[in-house]
């Protein structure tokens, strides 16, 4: 049988992404013939009407979605590393499936708007500090927060868009391949730039590693506010109306997984025991063959599967799903990806079953 295409962990310029525009991303799915496409992005509901209007002009099904960074204190203080390999504790959470029009209201609505202002808070303490580390070296410019808020964001700001205001700042001032690296040395405090100039992403992943992370002249770390109790989360999104559902990482590029996620069962008992009973993975990190036990696995453990590509870096990669090790899904995970999104287009749609799901996308797709 042949399955539908889905891409279910989307971000958007209404968090950080690839794209210029949600039209572009947009564009994009319909041209590699992804149907079923999710906004994922952090801490916003911002992007779903613009999302809805504009699945609608292309015949593609939306769906809407969140993302969130929780902490479990008791993973931290047992040391487990959930789903974030450097931080014990910290999980991230999406919510699927939310409600459209938005519903959220009242006390949830307001814990999301802190946890989104105290993000954007901390990038602005990191803006600061930027400058002071780029007056301390000359660099002839500053990045003014404001304008980074004006026009490089939809009002989620993220140390992705400083690293991007950096680079645009150095092709402003630098139309030489040599002065900008130049500049770039100067900038990392004598470290050359390994990167392609003209490589925007790699450029900005190198201003991001040298200058905003642990260690550089710039990091700020990020205030326990920042991070809400993980069945808070929880709170939020069945509030708003989604499903609570957990991102693995499964095996990354050695073959490792971390401590809450090497042992399948266990995990799954877990994850069922705080309320959590849907997962997705982003399928680039892993192999086949581990998404195919893992997802299948969960799968029969009653849990909803979905999978995307979240494309919350620089990197413009297609929208279409592949693998680690292979251009494209298999079979079987792409009818797993296919069950998952019916079902999440189910609840959306304040409906229960796989097929009601999929006739409510088959309906919306079809031209």
């Amino acid at each position: 049988m042949k399955y539908v295409d889905v891409n279910a962990h989307l971000h958007t310029p209404y968090s950080f992404s690839a794209f210029e525009n949600v039209s572009q991303a947009l564009d994009m799915a319909a041209e590699e013939g992804v149907k079923v496409v999710g906004i994922n992005d952090f801490y916003s509901l911002d992007g779903y009407r613009e999302w809805s209007e504009e699945c609608g002009r292309r015949h593609l099904f939306p769906l809407f979605n969140i993302e969130f960074i929780s902490l479990n204190v008791e993973d931290q203080a047992a040391g487990v590393r959930v789903n974030d390999p450097n931080n014990p504790g910290r999980t991230y959470l999406s919510g699927k499936g939310l409600d459209y029009p938005v519903t959220l209201k009242g006390r949830e609505a307001q814990l999301l708007a802190d946890v989104k202002a105290e993000s954007n808070a901390q990038v602005g303490r990191m803006c600061e500090k930027l400058n002071a580390h780029l007056d301390s070296i000359g660099a002839g410019f500053r990045i003014s927060f404001a304008e980074v808020e004006k026009t490089l964001t939809r009002g989620s700001i993220r140390e992705r868009h400083l690293a991007k205001a950096v680079r645009l700042s150095v092709e402003q001032r630098c139309s030489s391949e040599s002065d900008r690296r130049a500049l770039y040395e100067k900038i990392f405090s004598g470290k050359a730039l390994k990167s392609d100039p003209s490589d925007a992403a790699a450029v900005e992943n190198e201003i991001r590693g040298n200058l905003l992370k642990a260690g550089g002249a710039a990091f700020v770390p990020e205030d326990p506010k920042a991070f809400l109790p993980m069945e808070t989360v929880q709170q939020i999104i069945t509030a708003a109306g989604g499903i609570p559902t957990y991102p693995f990482l499964a095996d990354d590029a050695k073959g490792n997984f971390t401590d809450f996620e090497e042992d399948l069962q266990k995990c799954a008992d877990i994850l069922k025991k705080r309320g959590i009973r849907s997962c997705e993975f982003i399928t680039t990190r892993n192999t086949t063959a581990v998404l195919e036990k893992y997802a299948g696995y969960l799968v029969d453990e009653g849990f909803v599967v979905t999978f995307g590509s979240e494309h919350n870096t620089p990197a413009l990669e297609p929208i279409r799903l592949r693998t680690r090790d292979s251009q494209d899904l298999s079979d079987r995970l792409k009818e797993i990806n296919w069950r998952g999104a019916c079902l999440v287009a189910a609840h959306q749609n304040g409906l229960k079953t796989f097929e009601e799901g999929e006739e409510i996308i088959t309906k919306a797709i079809t031209k």
